[in-house]
């Protein structure tokens, strides 16, 4: 098994209102040897917005702001702006983000050139009820329709759509985006943000089967799978930190788990590691707002070595390390087929 090193906490709640809750599931992006951390901020009752603090090295907190980044404006984010990633695709910074109006969570959008100033793009997830979504999901073949039956208490619910992450170049000229609807990972290829109207999604979970990334297939992830980082650009193929949920009698368990897809066709898995890569071990991780959680949404690489920024506990944030060509080498002496009961 590869060697994964516990860094620790990062970053933890202050007295300011807005993070006054908690802070989680940071947004990294890397320029130069500083790293810019958008993190969700949660103040008491559950009112997400977006902090930022900024590193210099993979660990070392220079600079933290005392009022919110980014703060919700508008109706479908009321309740909250969360689980921030981000990706910087030419000159262009992507950062995708959870908006909950306080009913329904969906993928959202905000570009920026500066990381200062933000232009809101709104949800660009379908907004499907769940009727509609298995209406429009049965004309694909059984085991889509079967895995993908939505339990909700009304055909009218919309449904649940997040982890928007997107991948940090065009593939193809295309911008490629990871997004999940229970319970695997679905990919999205297109020219513009503007392709992605109502015509597109119908169509699109028409042929579900064939947009879908990653579904679960090992113990530690059985019960759902989810888009974590923006995924690593290597030799072998692109590296994908996501996030892999097991339910016990006690409750879910949420493990950081890694694969490997094609460069070209990240529709390809090329190898997954049968086990959790790491999962909750530490007192920060056992026990917080959600007990059992770590939930990976950020990474940087400094010379050999992958830093994963994490949720722990939906508390505070931590960090672990692994070595890059370790995790590589590892992750290629499996193959697509193997499991671990």
């Amino acid at each position: 098994m590869v060697k994964v090193k516990k860094e620790g906490v990062l970053l933890s709640t202050t007295d300011f209102e807005f993070e006054n809750e908690g802070v989680l599931n940071p947004a990294v992006v890397r320029e130069g040897d500083t790293l810019h951390l958008l993190y969700r901020a949660v103040r008491k009752g559950n009112f997400s917005s977006i902090g930022y603090a900024k590193l210099e090295g993979p660990l070392k907190v220079v600079d933290r702001m005392i009022s919110p980044l980014l703060a919700p404006d508008n109706d479908y984010e009321k309740h909250g702006m969360e689980d921030p990633r981000l990706v910087k695709i030419d000159d262009t910074y992507y950062l995708s983000y959870i908006a909950f109006d306080g009913k329904d969570a969906l993928g959202a959008l905000a570009t920026s050139k500066d990381l200062v100033h933000f232009e809101k793009k709104g949800i660009i997830v379908p907004q499907l009820k769940c009727g509609e979504f298995d209406d429009l999901a049965k004309q694909n073949n059984n085991d889509i329709i079967s895995r993908y039956r939505q339990d909700y208490s009304s055909p009218d619910t919309i449904i649940m759509d997040k982890d928007v992450v997107f991948f940090p170049r065009r593939i193809n000229g295309k911008l490629t985006f990871m997004h999940r609807i229970k319970p695997d990972i679905q990919l999205v290829s297109v020219d513009s943000l503007d392709e992605l109207t109502e015509e597109f999604w119908d169509d699109y979970v028409t042929n579900l089967g064939e947009n879908v990334m990653l579904t679960p297939k090992n113990l530690h992830e059985l019960s759902y799978v989810g888009a974590g980082c923006p995924p690593v650009e290597t030799e072998h193929g692109w590296l994908v930190i996501y996030h892999g949920v097991q339910h016990f009698d006690t409750g879910y368990q949420y493990n950081a788990c890694a694969a490997l897809f094609d460069l070209d066709d990240p529709r390809k898995e090329i190898a997954r590691l049968p086990y959790a890569l790491f999962q909750p071990d530490q007192p920060f991780e056992l026990a917080g707002d959600v007990d059992n959680v770590c939930f990976p949404t950020g990474t940087a690489v400094f010379d050999d070595t992958l830093y994963i920024y994490y949720g722990a506990g939906d508390d505070v944030i931590a960090t672990a390390s692994v070595s890059l060509k370790e995790l590589a080498d590892e992750l290629l002496t499996f193959k697509p087929t193997q499991t671990i009961a």
